[in-house]
């Protein structure tokens, strides 16, 4: 008897290339509302408003600003730095989630993978973080949407990973008992913290390295042979390299 039958799926940069399609989208939005000649180089922009927005995003899910505050700082702060003073903010980070809706860049293989995966017969499921106007476009036009029974957006949950109301309503919804479900995603603080807090196990996409796991973390896998760490007495934890490595854990 296989050990899971219920796999919840984050969706940026577990599937859908955040890192790759946030940057085109925003060069793109930068160009189309004559930005970019304002700047010296893109690059030294994005390092800033990657960093920026990072750091917004973690204040958000700790429910220390807003939604709106979120989305003027992102872009008022970051383009500010480079002497853009005024701008319609607002209007900017509409464009800017448009555009990254339309890109399609995934994961190698990732579209093999679910196939393989709801061949088998498991029960599939979106827990992200991000933006309702913006998610289900992103699923749709890259061709994701068909795999999944259902979607959960912290957005329309009012409750965000790494919190644990986000996972009760996400098993709750999918009538997914904690023994039969596991939760797959690239970040060790909202994703695979906030699973093993909630009580079910996880999968760690690592992206051979680029995802960062904490040192002490990283340490005991270092130290052991197996393909997974046992954090506390009641679940595991188990790390991939690539997305299509799933098949041989589940």
């Amino acid at each position: 008897m296989r050990k899971y039958d219920h796999l919840f799926f984050d969706l940026d940069n577990t599937l859908w290339d955040f890192t790759a399609n946030s940057r085109l989208a925003m060069e793109q939005t930068l160009t189309e509302n004559g930005l970019l000649q304002q700047l010296p180089s893109f690059n030294p922009f994005f390092k800033v408003y990657e960093q920026i927005n990072h750091a917004l995003w973690s204040d958000y899910h700790a429910r220390k600003i807003s939604k709106q505050e979120l989305i003027v700082r992102r872009f008022s702060k970051s383009l500010q730095e480079f002497g853009v003073q005024e701008f319609d903010w607002q209007k900017l980070n509409r464009r800017y989630l448009e555009n990254m809706a339309l890109q399609t860049q995934l994961f190698p293989s990732t579209k093999e993978t679910l196939a393989t995966l709801k061949d088998r017969g498991y029960k599939m499921y979106i827990i992200t973080n991000g933006f309702r106007e913006v998610q289900y476009d992103k699923l749709a036009n890259c061709g994701l949407d068909g795999y999944f029974s259902k979607v959960f957006i912290s957005e329309e949950i009012h409750t965000a990973k790494p919190h644990r109301e986000i996972f009760e309503f996400s098993l709750k919804s999918a009538n997914a008992p904690k023994k039969k479900s596991v939760m797959i995603g690239d970040s060790w603080e909202t994703d695979i913290e906030g699973a093993l807090q909630f009580g079910i196990d996880q999968i760690m996409f690592t992206n051979d390295g680029l995802h960062p796991l904490p040192v002490g973390i990283q340490a005991k896998r270092m130290a052991t042979n197996s393909n997974f760490l046992e954090i506390n007495a009641r679940n595991r934890t188990y790390f991939v390299n690539k997305i299509q490595e799933l098949t041989t854990i589940l």
